[in-house]
């Protein structure tokens, strides 16, 4: 059942997103992505209020995501995405992104803060930040 309203269109764009920032971290990472996101859409706190829909979410202005700036996020989403956005949609979660709202790829080790946020983890290149129960109870 899934965690947030979602159709077949915000589907593949979450598809998209997922594949842009993380293909290279494979599946695993492409869905620790897609509970970013999914998390700023159930969230409503922090940087994230108001962000109620797939679209808001990823095309986020400032503070939102760097693949939509970027040529490959345009590219139609495969068959192998789409089902891993599903997935996330329905509400996998994938350690250390459960309840995460941020993350990015730093030149050397993970912070253990970022902007205030616990560093939750490292997969591969990303490093992943949550926020407390008491800021932001829905993503937990």
């Amino acid at each position: 059942m899934a965690v947030i309203k979602a159709n077949s269109e915000d589907v593949r764009l979450l598809a998209r997103l997922m594949r842009a920032e993380a293909e290279g971290e494979g599946e695993l990472g492409m869905l620790m992505v897609g509970n970013v996101g999914v998390n700023r859409i159930l969230g409503n706190c922090l940087d994230f209020r108001d962000i109620r829909t797939m679209n808001q979410m990823v095309f986020q202005s400032p503070g939102g995501f760097e693949a939509p700036q970027k040529g490959y996020f345009y590219q139609r989403a495969r068959d192998s995405d789409i089902r891993l956005a599903r997935r996330v949609v329905n509400g996998e979660r994938t350690w250390p992104a459960s309840n995460a709202l941020w993350f990015f790829r730093p030149e050397g080790e993970c912070p253990g803060t970022w902007y205030n946020q616990q560093n939750t983890g490292r997969f591969k290149a990303h490093c992943f930040f949550s926020p407390t129960f008491e800021n932001c109870p829905s993503v937990f």
